[in-house]
């Protein structure tokens, strides 16, 4: 690698909305803050929910599913 051409990795502080904190290293050189992180996700906590909106699924079963049944 060439010298003097790359940023600096520093460590810094990720602050999220929720009150977690964690230290991770990155090119920008100082702390910042996330709406959304791993500990308050929702993906992550299991408290997601599968919303069919207009009955979606309902609709597409009743076009397709003698088709994908026979299959």
């Amino acid at each position: 690698m060439q010298a003097e051409i790359h940023p600096e990795y520093t460590a810094i502080a990720v602050n999220c909305s929720c009150g977690n904190k964690f230290t991770t290293r990155s090119t920008l050189a100082k702390d910042f803050h996330v709406d959304v992180c791993s500990e308050c996700h929702p993906f992550y906590t299991g408290k997601q929910k599968m919303v069919d909106t207009g009955g979606r699924i309902d609709r597409f079963t009743k076009r397709f599913g003698s088709r994908i049944a026979k299959k």
